[in-house]
């Protein structure tokens, strides 16, 4: 119970606050030495991972929050590099690419703005048992009980956004997922050709709009992930005194 008692502890400070009420029972309680009761560990997890998630939600949702992050960035499809590398020596080719690689991460972070329901309804919707799972799981654990409960609400909500900005008309009126669409069956029809088997040219089945969400998904799971593993190992993001002396006396 001490262990739980700990990480509930840990977990309470997630993203480096919690509600001051939390803290009071938790500071009551290490002082006393006195274990949780279910409700408070549920609770207090609840309160943490609330915070954790408004905390990335916000981060990029924000203009730039995708764009300018290059670990999260969303570009396009790694099979595509071949005719991107085309188009860009071709004039204003370079400007094309840019600005739909610039359009689609707009519209991840419009689509980021209407998720905080989400992970809200998530959250309010987790068992004892759920709660326990995660503070005895692994770093990820809670990123993963998200991935779980919210992903599919979560592609409901930014399909729409990626879809209308990839039908957007870019140059004499034609789309992103147009151009997408004509370029691929161009190549597909030269890689498919005794020349291009030759060449060992590879055909791209990239469907763009589903390649697109995924990694506007991955970029939201990997910022909860990330501030999940640092506050559950890193000693400077425990900001609390009371969290500075469990932790640095011996385990």
């Amino acid at each position: 119970m001490r262990t739980i008692k700990i990480t509930i502890l840990l977990l309470s400070s997630f993203f480096l606050n919690s509600c001051a009420e939390l803290t009071q029972i938790a500071q009551s309680a290490a002082a006393q030495n006195l274990p949780l009761t279910n409700a408070e560990i549920v609770g207090g997890l609840k309160d943490a991972l609330l915070v954790g998630t408004d905390s990335s939600v916000n981060r990029l949702s924000a203009i730039d929050g995708y764009l300018k992050d290059q670990a999260v960035k969303i570009l396009l499809p790694p099979e595509a590099k071949n005719i991107t590398d085309h188009i860009s020596k071709l004039p204003g080719g370079a400007k094309l690419v840019d600005d739909v690689i610039v359009r689609v991460n707009r519209a991840a972070e419009d689509a980021a703005k209407g998720a905080k329901p989400i992970f809200v309804n998530s959250v309010k919707e987790m068992t004892f048992t759920d709660a326990l799972q995660i503070l005895k799981g692994p770093d990820n654990a809670a990123t993963q009980y998200f991935k779980l409960k919210t992903s599919a609400q979560l592609g409901e909500l930014y399909r729409p956004k990626i879809r209308e900005s990839l039908n957007k008309g870019l140059v004499a009126g034609i789309s992103t997922q147009q151009s997408w669409n004509e370029l691929t069956t161009q190549w597909n029809k030269l890689a498919g050709s005794s020349i291009g088997k030759i060449g060992g040219l590879k055909t791209v089945d990239v469907k763009l709009e589903d390649y697109i969400l995924q990694q506007a998904l991955n970029g939201m799971f990997l910022k909860i992930e990330e501030r999940e593993k640092d506050i559950r190992s890193n000693a400077s993001a425990r900001v609390t005194v009371l969290l500075k002396r469990v932790f640095g006396s011996p385990k």
